[in-house]
């Protein structure tokens, strides 16, 4: 995975999750992966160190990694996007009742 895939992997994570962190970890993890700040910025506007700043960057993706595991708020809502597009090109209604299927499955899951 790229590091441009990561974070856009992390973005989405924190779209969904962003709540359940810690008001630290949220603003952390917003500063470094929205905003761009180095650990460097964002520690000196904490007033941490660096690695402070690094450990909760990594428990905050440790977490927000367990409640999409438990959770997988981001995959169902993935699936949901590719099954209708799926359904804006699907030219036949046999089709269309799968895919429709397919979505009613993903909400009993």
């Amino acid at each position: 995975m790229t590091a441009i895939e990561k974070t856009e992997t992390i973005n989405r994570l924190l779209d969904f999750y962003e709540d359940l962190l810690t008001e630290r970890q949220r603003t952390i993890m917003k500063c470094y992966f929205q905003d761009d700040y180095s650990l460097a910025e964002i520690a000196e506007h904490l007033g941490i160190s660096r690695n402070g700043v690094y450990d909760h960057i990594r428990r905050a993706i440790e977490t927000l990694e367990n409640y999409e595991s438990k959770l997988k708020l981001v995959e169902k809502y993935t699936q949901r996007v590719q099954i209708y597009e799926a359904l804006k090109h699907a030219t036949d209604l046999e089709t269309v009742r799968k895919l429709a299927e397919r979505l009613e499955d993903l909400e009993i899951e």
